[in-house]
């Protein structure tokens, strides 16, 4: 079994998901006193917070860079970036390891094709909606045509991650806003959602559209499990 390394704690709200989805995914292939080998880097989610809504994103890819040596240096054989936003400088850190990094977008965009969807809309941070790195991701490795919402619909969505998702609230008036904001996506051509940031499935589930919705936080999950027992 490789030893996993997760960057985490971004928030830790979806770092301890990981931790569980993994550990269940290895018992359930191998046996049921077994678990992942796995480290853990757990950030400050509030430093973390603070250097994305100043954009000091070099920064922040000096902090991850710095996260992904330890574990490397500890003896990770393969980094798992638990959030979506932060693979924007996944590439790099990748380099500064020197190991393996799986990218949460590729098990999403693979599962995706498999559902025979072309046209998928996405959900997340203003960062992971806005800028290139995950859409441009999907486009080029996957070849899906995505869609996000519009920008006052973009402004609700990031609002409910970093004001409630995060601090571990769930909100049934957030849950019906977000239902809106897929059924919009929906009426413009999206033939599927994927929930672009790993909070989300506290939110809402598959109960909550009428297309099928594509979890990032287990898929990257289960992707994890696959390549720590090879």
């Amino acid at each position: 079994m490789k030893l996993l390394g997760l960057i985490g704690g971004m928030s830790w709200e979806s770092s301890a998901h990981y931790y569980r989805l993994i550990n269940q995914g290895v018992r359930d292939s191998r046996r049921p006193t077994a678990s992942a080998k796995c480290l853990l880097w757990s950030f400050d989610f509030a430093e973390i917070e603070a250097l994305q809504h100043a954009g000091d994103w070099a920064r922040l890819e000096a902090l991850m860079c710095d996260a992904g040596q330890r574990l490397a240096g500890a003896g990770a054989e393969a980094l798992v970036i638990c959030t979506n936003t932060m693979h924007l400088m996944a590439d790099r850190v990748e380099a500064a390891a020197g190991v393996p990094l799986l990218h949460i977008a590729d098990p999403t965009g693979a599962a995706v094709r498999t559902a025979g969807i072309e046209r998928i809309g996405l959900l997340g941070t203003a960062f992971t909606m806005e800028q290139a790195f995950y859409k441009d991701r999907l486009t080029q490795h996957h070849g899906l045509e995505v869609l996000v919402p519009e920008p006052e619909d973009r402004a609700l969505v990031h609002r409910v991650i970093y004001e409630e998702l995060v601090s571990g609230m769930v909100r049934d008036a957030s849950r019906e806003a977000y239902r809106q904001v897929i059924a919009r996506l929906i009426q413009r051509g999206a033939q599927g959602v994927i929930l672009g940031c790993t909070e989300i499935m506290l939110l809402v589930s598959q109960d909550d559209a009428a297309v099928p919705l594509f979890d990032t936080t287990t898929l990257h999950a289960q992707a994890a499990v696959q390549l720590a027992l090879g």
